[in-house]
């Protein structure tokens, strides 16, 4: 029984919160909801049968006293002596007096106790091209029109010599009607032999009648009038539309009389009107319907967050026995890694597993802590190895290149020059073996550059001139020791030698906020040009991979290199960071 119980019962944190949710929220909620569903089924069965189709049923009676109205005004037109008289004897009365007589007869119509409603309009035409009205028509009345109206078509007509037209355009003055259609009936005034004197039209605005009803309406519901085979006819909302799936499926279950929209979230009510071929339609918002149980909404939010509430209380006292231990180890991690591993959580204050696990983290620490100085030293001493290989390689090819130079000229020529040119190498010399020092002043940089320039301007025979632009405040910067050297060296013999006529050196140097550019400018012949030039199987220059790797060293992100070449000249530039040297900043002697 024991190892059952164990079984069941979780171990482990994650899954004791998990339990606790199923029991105390999820099985709870699931069988409120369940009640819940149940009752909302009731009474939206009891809604539906007490409240909306009653509506309907009322509507359907009121459309049906609507019709009633347009044949009890037929009738009464048809036995009104006076109608008799001016439609059969016009002469013998002048046109206004025939229309006095008419539109009073209109007037006690709309007077009399069956036309309640002010949305039937008449319209009378006799034989001799005349036209009566109880309304101001929406365009000129031309009898010949209206004589050839399709609804006085006999053949459309039953044997009573009237029918309807159910989606007749209005012909009300807008001011008046401002419906699209009206429900017309079409109809021949005969007298009791049968012969024609009069035609009439009796038109019903059920658009207007529509719309009136659903002002009426307590719910916020919305009405339409459709035909059997599903045509639009009214809406008591404009631009309301209602959807092709529940037309059909009112045409295919007529006595159905509601059902629910899912796709609208609403209650769907109808009604057949046999006499018109219609359907008349309402649609209700479900929401609407639930205002009833608002108070079992509210007990049940109640009964929710009541339990929510227990929950998180019992999860809060859970969790924070087991776990502000290992929210502490968490922060002092964190802190660790913000810190570079430079910190040690306290053993003192734990104990069990939780002391195991901090002496295992401490102990992590140390020998992480150890292993990074290793790497670092390793990687110092490295960095330190690269440089003065990279240093070193710049020095056997010039130094050839100087003593063949003067070498043939102490054999050609008997010349002091020569003392100033061992006076430049000794130089040159003395700053590439002395190692101690990586980055120099500016200055001393300069006079390096100058050095190096004084004996190719021997060996070329002054072929190019060099210049140089700079600003005496930036002097005792600090640059990398014959940096500049390598860059004038390849602008003299790839760009300046290749060149027809004279060359062309620009040094300049200046300060940009934290930052030294240097830019050294020749106007050869360009890199592709000196790359054709190269003779095949010499080795390439070193002098641009150099400094860029130099650079990388000694300032990694901050130093960058850039080669512009064109056809007219290569221009190099570098950008270090601004280091300004102590003596010059305090105004000693440099």
């Amino acid at each position: 029984m024991s190892r059952l119980i164990r079984f069941l019962v979780p171990q482990k944190l994650k899954y004791r919160l998990f339990t606790a949710f199923v029991c105390l929220i999820l099985l709870p909620f699931s069988a409120l909801n369940l009640y819940n569903f149940q009752r909302i089924e009731t009474l939206v069965q009891k809604k539906t049968s007490q409240q909306s189709h009653y509506q309907l049923e009322q509507m359907y009676r009121t459309l049906e006293d609507q019709i009633s109205i347009a044949f009890k005004t037929l009738i009464f037109l048809q036995q009104n002596d006076t109608v008799k008289s001016v439609l059969i004897h016009p002469e013998q009365r002048n046109e206004l007096e025939n229309k006095r007589l008419m539109e009073n007869i209109f007037k006690n119509l709309n007077n009399s106790f069956f036309l309640y409603n002010p949305s039937v309009y008449f319209m009378i035409l006799d034989l001799t091209e005349s036209v009566y009205t109880s309304y101001p028509p929406k365009d000129s009345l031309v009898y010949k029109d209206l004589r050839n109206n399709p609804g006085f078509n006999r053949s459309l007509m039953n044997t009573s010599s009237y029918h309807w037209v159910p989606s007749d355009s209005n012909y009300v003055l807008r001011d008046v009607s401002t419906s699209a259609y009206l429900l017309s009936l079409y109809a021949y005034l005969e007298d009791t032999q049968n012969q024609t004197y009069g035609m009439a039209r009796i038109s019903i605005d059920y658009s207007y009648w529509l719309r009136s009803i659903h002002k009426q309406s307590d719910l916020q519901q919305q009405y339409f009038m459709i035909t059997r085979s599903g045509e639009n006819i009214s809406q008591s909302v404009p631009d309301s539309v209602l959807a092709e799936e529940v037309k059909s499926r009112i045409a295919e279950h007529p006595g159905e009389q509601y059902f629910i929209d899912k796709a609208s979230n609403s209650l769907i009510n109808y009604i057949y009107v046999e006499s018109l071929d219609w359907y008349i339609v309402n649609r209700i918002p479900l929401s609407v319907l639930f205002v009833e149980i608002e108070g079992l909404k509210q007990r049940y939010f109640l009964t929710f967050f009541a339990l929510t509430g227990i929950f998180l209380m019992i999860t809060l006292v859970i969790s924070t026995t087991i776990t502000r231990p290992l929210s502490h180890l968490q922060n002092k991690m964190k802190a660790a890694v913000q810190k570079n591993l430079k910190i040690r959580l306290p053993e003192h204050k734990f104990s069990g597993e939780i002391l195991d696990l901090t002496r295992s983290f401490n102990t992590m620490l140390d020998d992480t802590n150890l292993l990074i100085q290793k790497l670092k030293t390793e990687e110092r001493q490295k960095e330190a190895v690269h440089f003065q290989m990279l240093l070193a390689q710049t020095n056997p090819h010039f130094l050839l290149n100087t003593l063949n130079t003067i070498k043939w000229m102490a054999i050609r020529e008997n010349n002091e020059d020569i003392t100033n040119m061992t006076l430049s190498l000794g130089r040159l010399l003395e700053a590439s073996l002395n190692t101690d020092k990586d980055l120099i002043h500016l200055k001393d940089e300069l006079e390096l550059v100058q050095a190096y320039v004084h004996i190719q301007q021997f060996r070329y025979r002054h072929k190019f001139e060099v210049t140089y632009d700079y600003e005496e405040d930036i002097l005792y910067a600090l640059v990398p020791k014959l940096s500049l050297q390598p860059l004038v060296e390849n602008a003299i013999v790839h760009g300046i030698t290749a060149l027809q006529g004279n060359g062309l050196i620009q040094i300049a140097l200046r300060r940009d906020g934290s930052k030294l550019i240097v830019e050294i400018k020749d106007n050869g012949v360009g890199m592709e040009q000196a790359g054709l030039n190269r003779t095949p199987g010499k080795r390439p220059g070193i002098g641009l991979t150099n400094i860029k790797e130099r650079l990388r060293l000694l300032f990694r992100g901050e130093g960058s290199l850039e080669v512009l070449s064109s056809a007219e000249g290569v221009m190099v530039r570098f950008t270090i960071p601004f280091l300004l040297s102590t003596p010059y900043e305090s105004g000693h002697p440099a």
